[in-house]
């Protein structure tokens, strides 16, 4: 069995046998950054916030996934939501494709409705499942019925990126021109974007972080952080989300590159089972 994901996952590796990433793609007119193992994330940052001009991003193409699934018998793949990515399509089309040659092969696509560190919790439950010795169908129908189970709740200093490439309002991302002012916000259900609030400074940004979990139905079980070059704001939320939640299953990843690039410098992630 061979686990597949987008790099919007922000994992370079995972604890099953076979996983593999395919990456997306960060554009300027000047320059392209894939995002894989190559990518230097702190030089394509400082890049983009010197950059004056248009930035944008692009999903894996139909033949990028097609050569992953190749010498796999069983395939799940996780991909950024459809709502936001082509991503997911592509992998549509390349497992449509790829059955057409290989009849034989079994393969799901998965729609996580997420990105980053609420995907990372998918794939984590995924690799779980599938060396459970379970088959196939099986694990397809639980990691399914386990997606309508975690949150994602996010603070960022900056949604340029994200209004500049129509993921959020040019409204919601000038609410951000006060110094030291992070936008809260969620994932909907259907897997877009939603600002709930705002807050003033690290430390409150990240106690609204741990409030907003508390009232989505957190009571303790696997979470996941996720930040760009914000490892104390990241140590801050585990610490505080442990003072309440003492046995808490809790990781802390730096973003890759295609969230880096929308989650910005100072972003930070949570996404938790409910």
């Amino acid at each position: 069995m061979r686990i597949i994901a987008d790099s919007s996952c922000d994992l370079y590796s995972l604890d099953f046998p076979d996983f593999r990433t395919v990456p997306l793609t960060v554009y300027t007119d000047e320059k392209s950054f894939t995002d894989d193992t190559s990518l230097n994330i702190k030089e394509m940052l400082d890049y983009l916030a010197a950059y004056k001009g248009r930035s944008y991003t692009s999903c894996p193409s139909a033949d990028a996934w097609m050569s992953a699934f190749e010498g796999a018998s069983e395939i799940f793949v996780s991909t950024v939501t459809s709502a936001l990515s082509g991503s997911y399509n592509s992998a549509v089309l390349a497992a449509q494709m790829y059955r057409e040659e290989h009849p034989e092969v079994k393969i799901s696509v998965i729609d996580s409705l997420s990105t980053g560190a609420e995907e990372a919790l998918l794939l984590y439950k995924l690799a779980e499942l599938a060396g459970s010795g379970l088959p196939f169908e099986a694990v397809d129908e639980k990691i399914r019925a386990y997606l309508k189970r975690s949150r994602l709740f996010f603070s960022f200093f900056s949604l340029h990126n994200l209004s500049q490439n129509g993921r959020v309002s040019k409204a919601a991302a000038a609410a951000l021109c006060m110094l030291n002012i992070s936008v809260i916000g969620t994932a909907s259900p259907e897997g877009k974007i939603s600002v709930t609030g705002k807050a003033r400074g690290e430390r409150k940004s990240m106690h609204r972080l741990l409030s907003e979990i508390k009232n989505a139905g957190y009571s303790g079980g696997r979470a996941v952080i996720t930040h760009v070059e914000s490892e104390d704001a990241a140590a801050l939320l585990k610490e505080e989300v442990l003072k309440e939640y003492p046995g808490a299953d809790l990781r802390i990843l730096p973003a890759r590159g295609l969230c880096s690039y929308y989650m910005e410098r100072g972003g930070v992630v949570i996404s938790c089972e409910i």
